[in-house]
Protein backbone atom coordinates (compact mmCIF):
# COMPACT_ATOMS: atom_id res chain seq x y z
CA UNK A 1 0.00 0.00 0.00
CA UNK A 2 1.55 3.41 -1.15
CA UNK A 3 1.38 5.81 1.99
CA UNK A 4 0.37 9.18 0.36
CA UNK A 5 -0.04 10.89 3.55
CA UNK A 6 2.15 14.22 3.13
CA UNK A 7 0.26 14.44 -0.47
CA UNK A 8 -2.52 17.85 -0.27
CA UNK A 9 -4.19 20.20 -1.86
CA UNK A 10 -1.90 23.51 -2.71
CA UNK A 11 1.55 22.39 -2.78
CA UNK A 12 2.88 24.24 -6.02
CA UNK A 13 6.04 24.71 -8.40
CA UNK A 14 7.02 27.19 -10.19
CA UNK A 15 9.94 27.05 -13.94
CA UNK A 16 10.54 30.22 -15.83
CA UNK A 17 12.31 30.03 -19.04
CA UNK A 18 13.69 31.79 -21.66
CA UNK A 19 12.40 30.62 -24.90
CA UNK A 20 15.18 29.21 -27.10
CA UNK A 21 15.40 28.08 -30.78
CA UNK A 22 15.67 23.98 -29.05
CA UNK A 23 12.23 25.11 -27.65
CA UNK A 24 10.45 26.38 -30.92
CA UNK A 25 7.88 24.19 -33.32
CA UNK A 26 10.21 24.15 -35.91
CA UNK A 27 12.58 22.32 -33.80
CA UNK A 28 10.71 19.87 -31.87
CA UNK A 29 8.84 18.88 -35.67
CA UNK A 30 5.27 20.20 -33.97
CA UNK A 31 5.13 22.95 -36.84
CA UNK A 32 7.29 25.34 -39.10
CA UNK A 33 7.13 28.60 -36.90
CA UNK A 34 9.71 29.53 -34.24
CA UNK A 35 7.49 30.33 -31.23
CA UNK A 36 7.22 28.26 -28.50
CA UNK A 37 5.80 24.69 -29.42
CA UNK A 38 3.29 23.08 -27.40
CA UNK A 39 4.98 19.60 -27.12
CA UNK A 40 7.48 21.42 -24.84
CA UNK A 41 5.13 23.55 -23.22
CA UNK A 42 3.42 20.53 -21.95
CA UNK A 43 6.91 19.13 -21.15
CA UNK A 44 7.82 22.18 -18.80
CA UNK A 45 4.49 21.98 -17.21
CA UNK A 46 4.96 18.14 -16.10
CA UNK A 47 8.00 18.87 -15.15
CA UNK A 48 6.95 22.14 -12.90
CA UNK A 49 4.10 19.22 -11.38
CA UNK A 50 7.14 16.48 -10.43
CA UNK A 51 8.74 19.22 -8.61
CA UNK A 52 5.75 20.54 -6.96
CA UNK A 53 5.25 17.34 -5.14
CA UNK A 54 8.81 16.03 -5.16
CA UNK A 55 10.02 16.38 -1.36
CA UNK A 56 6.39 15.16 -0.48
CA UNK A 57 6.62 11.48 -1.25
CA UNK A 58 7.46 8.31 0.25
CA UNK A 59 10.88 7.14 -0.29
CA UNK A 60 10.81 4.78 -3.43
CA UNK A 61 7.83 7.07 -4.71
CA UNK A 62 7.18 8.50 -8.10
CA UNK A 63 4.50 9.76 -10.00
CA UNK A 64 3.78 8.85 -13.79
CA UNK A 65 1.25 10.94 -16.13
CA UNK A 66 -2.12 9.72 -17.49
CA UNK A 67 -4.32 12.76 -18.68
CA UNK A 68 -3.45 16.21 -19.67
CA UNK A 69 -5.91 19.01 -20.97
CA UNK A 70 -4.26 21.78 -22.40
CA UNK A 71 -5.12 24.84 -24.23
CA UNK A 72 -2.14 26.76 -26.22
CA UNK A 73 -3.51 30.72 -26.11
CA UNK A 74 -0.88 32.31 -27.36
CA UNK A 75 2.53 32.57 -29.01
CA UNK A 76 5.54 32.85 -27.05
CA UNK A 77 8.96 33.91 -29.76
CA UNK A 78 12.30 33.16 -29.45
CA UNK A 79 13.47 35.49 -26.05
CA UNK A 80 10.46 35.75 -24.40
CA UNK A 81 10.37 34.85 -20.61
CA UNK A 82 7.46 32.27 -19.77
CA UNK A 83 6.91 31.52 -15.87
CA UNK A 84 5.11 28.07 -15.67
CA UNK A 85 3.29 27.46 -12.63
CA UNK A 86 1.95 23.85 -11.29
CA UNK A 87 -0.57 23.35 -7.94
CA UNK A 88 -1.89 20.11 -6.79
CA UNK A 89 -5.57 20.46 -6.97
CA UNK A 90 -6.91 17.66 -5.98
CA UNK A 91 -5.55 14.03 -4.15
CA UNK A 92 -7.82 11.10 -4.80
CA UNK A 93 -5.56 7.90 -3.98
CA UNK A 94 -2.85 7.58 -5.99
CA UNK A 95 -4.73 9.95 -8.61
CA UNK A 96 -3.42 13.55 -8.57
CA UNK A 97 -4.93 16.57 -10.23
CA UNK A 98 -2.65 19.92 -10.85
CA UNK A 99 -4.05 23.00 -12.33
CA UNK A 100 -1.22 24.69 -14.15
CA UNK A 101 -0.73 28.00 -16.28
CA UNK A 102 2.13 29.39 -18.48
CA UNK A 103 2.33 33.31 -19.08
CA UNK A 104 4.98 35.44 -20.40
CA UNK A 105 4.97 39.20 -19.69
CA UNK A 106 2.34 40.44 -22.27
CA UNK A 107 -0.80 37.56 -21.68
CA UNK A 108 -1.61 33.86 -20.73
CA UNK A 109 0.50 31.45 -22.90
CA UNK A 110 -1.26 28.31 -21.67
CA UNK A 111 -3.68 26.78 -18.75
CA UNK A 112 -4.46 23.19 -18.44
CA UNK A 113 -4.77 20.31 -15.94
CA UNK A 114 -1.97 17.33 -15.81
CA UNK A 115 -3.14 14.23 -13.88
CA UNK A 116 -0.71 11.78 -12.78
CA UNK A 117 -0.71 8.87 -10.31
CA UNK A 118 1.81 7.92 -7.17
CA UNK A 119 3.40 4.17 -8.04
CA UNK A 120 6.21 2.25 -6.14
CA UNK A 121 8.98 2.71 -9.05
CA UNK A 122 10.73 -0.26 -8.52
CA UNK A 123 7.29 -2.58 -9.10
CA UNK A 124 6.86 -0.22 -11.87
CA UNK A 125 10.06 -0.30 -13.22
CA UNK A 126 9.74 -4.66 -13.07
CA UNK A 127 6.22 -4.71 -14.78
CA UNK A 128 8.31 -2.58 -17.89
CA UNK A 129 10.84 -5.73 -17.66
CA UNK A 130 8.36 -8.51 -18.00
Amino acid sequence: MLALMTLAPGLQARLLIMVEREDTAARVGSGDVPVLATPRLLALAEQATVRAIADDLASGQTSVGTAVTLEHLAASPIGAHVEIGAELTEVDGRRLVFAFTARDRNAVVATGTIERAVVDRERFLARLAR
